[in-house]
């Protein structure tokens, strides 16, 4: 009867026989027992400092690294880091035409070895293939993954070069 009244909400029979038990026998709330077990240990106050420290000493570690140093688990490492620090994980933003000077300086000589080997061998252009772009990289770039670093909400973008194109 009380199914065709309230439809999926209700309880089922047996449910509702063993609430009723439970009530015979004095319990009055329906609010959750304590349970006994152990308490966490891994969000201590010093276990954050220790967390907090081995993220401020290196923000491209991950959390598997973390969790090797401070001797936590891997859900509790990465609680404490997104709940109590209040950090996420971000890939540096990539901003065109931002190089160092090694990065310039590198590309100059590049481009002069280049030179030097067109004016020593004529034939050296027949051998090139190029598309529709052509950039020569002065080193191998890093990836999204290698990039990306713990930040907390205030903590300022991280910048990247990229490698502009060229115009068509």
């Amino acid at each position: 009867m009380l199914k065709q009244a309230f439809g999926d909400l209700c309880m089922s029979c047996s449910r509702t026989f063993e609430w009723f038990g439970h009530f015979k026998n004095g319990r009055t709330s329906t609010a959750n027992d304590d349970r006994s077990g152990r308490p966490s240990t891994a969000t201590t106050p010093s276990k954050v400092e220790q967390v907090r420290a081995a993220v401020n000493q290196d923000r491209r570690r991950t959390i598997h690294d973390l969790c090797a140093e401070v001797g936590i688990g891997y859900g509790s490492c990465q609680r404490i880091l997104t709940e109590q620090l209040n950090m996420h994980r971000i890939a540096a933003k990539f901003v065109p035409r931002v190089l160092t000077q090694d990065q310039k300086d590198s590309r100059v000589a590049i481009c002069q070895e280049l030179k030097e080997t067109v004016k020593n061998d004529p034939t050296f252009n027949l051998n090139v293939i190029t598309g529709n772009e052509s950039i020569v990289y002065a080193y191998d770039p890093e990836t999204k993954l290698q990039s990306s670093q713990w930040k907390s909400t205030g903590s300022p973008k991280t910048q990247k070069s990229m490698y502009a194109k060229k115009a068509n």
